[in-house]
């Protein structure tokens, strides 16, 4: 058996967790509080940040019933949320909305948990090495930041870069999770990287804040007969717009160049985009990999993560993130990408 760097802190595990008291019984009641008629399936959907439900009906299509994990968001941040999402589908946008409760809202409470309900919607993630769907969701992206660009956030973050890395790097460097023999390695690297990121930021220049999806990846859009569709804007938050498009390019510069511009043809149908926010794309992705690394330590305490992700419990997994952080900061030394025909 693998022998894991905080094993003497197995009670962390042990605690109870605002989610044990999220039963069947608890998720059913909640609905048909709200005029449900719930029919007793019941089906967990593949959610750890929340924890999302197919629930059947007694006549018609199951709904999917999202529960917002406690403290995580507070009220006025989860009614921007669905605001957002709101504005986008009245603008025409295909965005999966929460649907009205009882009393007209979209926003419910049950016991310690507020919860959203969402219509049933299928399909698959988009096959974004076909020219054409990257320049449809170019196309749906401009549309969803011309509403973005609206109105602020008032209650959501601001993605600031150089703060979430530090304050990220600071939760992992104090807590138990980086192995002593590997501390050295990894302290010198984030230095390293935050000043390579300072750098970026500085070559991009001022950039504008507006209102994202904020995690904008493949898996967060479902496609279907030629049809798209936005879902999970759970992460929403202000920021600037390459955020929503640079975790849709893939392979080597050359090709997230091509298809980089390929989305910029069809968003600039509908608004004009900063060319110099391309100096962010490794920025944002040396900050994602970091901020997964400690999303998954201040989740530990939530019996599904060590569950679903025991190697984060084991050395092997910190001495592949020092690789890949280091690979990471090859990137954040060469050139920004070039964008064939623009740039």
């Amino acid at each position: 058996m693998a022998h894991t760097f905080f094993a003497d802190r197995s009670l962390m595990n042990q605690a109870s967790h605002p989610y044990d008291t999220l039963t069947p019984d608890a998720i059913l009641d909640a609905l048909e509080a709200e005029g449900f008629a719930v029919s007793g399936r019941l089906f967990a959907l593949n959610s750890y940040e929340n924890r999302v439900y197919q629930v059947g009906l007694d006549e018609g299509a199951p709904v999917i019933a999202k529960f917002y994990r406690p403290g995580r968001w507070s009220e006025a941040a989860l009614r921007e949320e669905h605001t957002f999402s709101l504005e986008a589908v009245a603008a025409g946008i295909p965005v999966v909305a929460p649907q009205p409760l009882a009393d007209g809202d979209t926003l419910g409470r049950h016991g310690d948990f507020w919860f959203a309900v969402f219509p049933q919607r299928g399909g698959q993630a988009p096959d974004t090495s076909v020219t054409d769907t990257l320049y449809r969701l170019g196309q749906w992206l401009g549309q969803l930041h011309t509403v973005g660009a609206r109105r602020r956030f008032q209650h959501r973050p601001t993605l600031d870069l150089l703060a979430g890395l530090e304050a990220n790097h600071r939760f992992l460097r104090d807590g138990p999770w980086i192995p002593e023999d590997l501390r050295p390695a990894w302290d010198s690297l984030l230095s390293d990287l935050m000043a390579l990121c300072a750098a970026r930021l500085d070559e991009a220049g001022p950039v504008e804040a507006l209102r994202l999806h904020g995690d904008c990846h493949a898996g967060n859009i479902l496609c279907r007969d030629e049809h798209m569709l936005f879902v999970d804007l759970d992460d929403c938050l202000s920021g600037p717009a390459i955020q929503d498009m640079w975790l849709l390019l893939n392979g080597e510069d050359n090709d997230r160049g091509a298809q980089l511009a390929e989305l910029l043809e069809g968003y600039e149908m509908f608004r004009d985009f900063n060319r110099r926010e391309r100096h962010l794309i490794e920025p944002l992705r040396c900050y994602r990999q970091i901020a997964h690394c400690a999303w998954l330590a201040r989740r530990w305490d939530d019996p599904a993560f060590p569950k679903y992700f025991p190697w984060f419990g084991q050395p092997r997994f910190w001495s592949e993130q020092i690789l890949a952080l280091r690979e990471q900061m090859a990137a954040l030394q060469a050139p920004a990408i070039d964008i064939p025909g623009q740039y």
